[in-house]
């Protein structure tokens, strides 16, 4: 039995277990409430601009190829989350939106998140809570290579 002190964890797997747990209370809360879809179609679906969105943005924003992410778009729209529309500014693209049925679980999806920041906040105190949120947001310029896209 190895007597060695426990290894630390890494700030990125800290993140990774908080984005986790965020993402997968949010997704169960929207099931719940009869919006059905996969982990990674709601990744690619929050990415959708309130103007709407091309394909290569989402696939760019969300880290997958344009192949996966019509994948992703292709099941979105069966689910009525998503449609297309030809692009105003080229006629050779087409812009993703938000149906209102996607508006309507993106609105859920806000109020979910401000709970789950609520809980946070009463778990670990406020004021730390408040420090973590500010220092994320101070990191955010210098990582955020998507900054401004969607929020």
């Amino acid at each position: 039995m190895s007597m060695d002190p426990p290894q630390q964890l890494s700030v990125g797997t800290l993140l990774f277990i908080a984005q986790r747990a965020f993402e997968e209370e949010i997704a169960t809360a929207l099931h719940e409430q009869g919006f059905q879809f996969t982990l990674a179609q709601g990744r690619l679906a929050a990415r959708i601009a309130q103007q709407g969105s091309r394909l290569t943005e989402l696939a760019d924003a969300a880290g997958i190829t344009k192949q996966s992410a019509a994948y992703l778009l292709k099941e979105l729209e069966r689910s009525g989350l998503v449609l297309r529309q030809p692009d105003p500014s080229d006629a050779r693209a087409q812009r993703v939106l938000l149906t209102t049925r996607g508006l309507a679980a993106q609105q859920a999806a806000r109020g979910i998140e401000q709970g789950i920041e609520r809980r946070w906040a009463q778990l670990i105190g406020a004021a730390n809570f408040a420090r973590l949120k500010s220092a994320l947001e101070d990191l955010r310029p210098h990582l955020d290579r998507h900054q401004g896209d969607s929020d």
